[in-house]
C-alpha cells in the first residue's frame, strides 16, 4: 500500500509549522508523505527541520504552483488549509485580497482536476466570528468586519463545492514559538514581554475569547485525519475549536502575571470601546465546544495550563 499523502497549505504560518512538527513526530510509526506550501518567504529552516517533506511555492490568488504539486507529489489524501489573510485591518484595507485568499477557490479548483477528487478530505481552518457568548455551530454567523465575512464566505464555498470536509472555527491559537519564528506577535509571549518591563499596560476587560492551545489544535487535526484514513466514510463537519475557558484580555494577562510572578497592578483594565482599532470587532465571541468534545473525545487544555506549557517551552528554547 502506498503511503498516504498530507498537504499543509500555508505551512510556513504559525499553525502550519506546528502541524509539520506534529506530523514529523509520528512519521516513524505512521508513515506518510508530507508536503506544504509557502508564499511569503523561502522555507529553508523548515526544510532543515523536516527534511523528508516537500515544499511548493503557491500563489493562492492565481493558483500558480498547484501544477507542480500534481507533478511531483500527486493527489493528496488530506489537505489542511491554514492559509489566510488574517489581520482584520489588512482585510478592511483590501477586501478583494481578503476574499481571494480566504475563500480557497484556487485550491478547490485544483483538487477538482483529479479524476477521483472525492478521495481527498479538506480540513479548513476558519475563525471564531460568532454572534454571542458561547455560540454553537448551528447559530447564525453575523460577521461585523471584512475578515469575518470572508471566512464565512469560505465556509459556504467549501460546504457547497466539496464533498468531504471538516471546517474548524478556531479561537485565538496560542503556544510556543515555531521552528522558523513567525513575524506576527504571539499573544502569551507579547503579554509576558510587556509585563516583564515593569510598566503599566492596558488590557481589555470586556473582550472575551476561548483561546486554544496550539498542540490541541494539532491533535484535533490528526484525529480527523486518522478517522478519515482509517474509516474512509463521508465527512462533513463544522466544529468550534476553542479552549474550555472564556477569558478576557485582562484575565489572560493576569494568568501570565501569576505564573511569572509579575506585579498584577501593572495590568490596567480598560474597555475595548475606548480604543479605535480601525476595524469593528465583536466583543464576546466565546464558543461552545460541546460538539468537539463529544465527536472527537478530545478535551482541550485549560487556559492557565496552556500558558504554563507555553512559558516553559519558551524558557527551554
Amino acid at each position: 500500500m502506498s503511503a498516504k499523502k498530507v498537504l499543509v497549505v500555508g505551512g510556513t504560518g504559525y499553525l502550519g509549522q506546528h502541524l509539520l512538527q506534529g506530523f514529523s513526530e509520528i512519521q516513524a510509526t505512521t508513515p506518510f508523505a508530507l508536503a506544504f506550501t509557502y508564499n511569503s518567504f523561502p522555507p529553508q529552516p523548515l526544510l532543515l527541520a523536516f527534511p523528508t517533506s516537500f515544499a511548493f511555492h503557491v500563489d493562492l490568488k492565481t493558483g500558480l504552483g498547484f501544477d507542480s504539486i500534481s507533478q511531483q507529489f500527486g493527489q493528496p489524501d488530506v489537505v489542511v488549509n491554514c492559509a489566510a489573510l488574517s489581520v482584520p485591518r489588512a482585510c478592511e484595507n483590501d477586501p478583494d485580497a481578503a476574499i481571494t485568499i480566504n475563500v480557497p477557490s484556487s485550491l478547490v479548483n485544483w483538487l477538482s482536476s483529479f479524476a477521483q477528487s472525492d478521495n481527498t478530505l479538506v480540513i479548513h481552518i476558519s475563525t471564531d466570528q460568532g454572534v454571542k457568548s458561547f455560540y454553537k455551530e448551528e447559530d447564525e454567523a453575523l460577521p461585523v468586519n471584512v475578515y469575518g465575512k470572508s471566512k464565512v464566505a469560505a465556509e459556504q464555498f467549501i460546504s457547497e463545492k466539496w464533498s468531504n470536509f471538516a471546517i474548524l472555527r478556531s479561537s485565538i491559537i496560542f503556544g510556543p514559538q515555531t521552528v522558523s519564528p513567525v513575524p506576527k506577535s504571539l499573544p502569551i509571549q507579547w503579554i509576558d514581554g510587556v509585563l516583564s518591563k515593569g510598566d503599566k499596560v492596558e488590557f481589555f476587560y470586556d473582550e472575551y475569547r476561548c483561546p486554544v492551545y496550539v498542540k490541541d489544535v494539532v491533535a484535533i487535526i490528526r484525529t480527523l485525519i486518522d478517522k478519515w484514513l482509517s474509516e474512509g466514510k463521508k465527512m462533513q463537519l463544522l466544529l468550534n475549536v476553542g479552549g474550555p475557558d472564556r477569558v478576557s484580555r485582562v484575565q489572560m494577562a493576569e494568568a501570565v502575571a501569576q505564573i511569572r510572578g509579575y506585579d498584577s497592578s501593572l495590568i490596567k483594565p480598560v474597555s475595548a470601546s475606548s480604543v479605535d482599532h480601525g476595524v469593528k470587532s465583536p466583543a464576546d465571541i466565546s464558543m461552545d465546544i460541546t460538539k468537539l468534545v463529544q465527536k472527537l473525545n478530545i478535551c482541550p487544555t485549560p487556559f492557565k495550563d496552556g500558558v504554563k506549557l507555553t512559558l516553559a517551552a519558551e524558557a527551554s528554547m
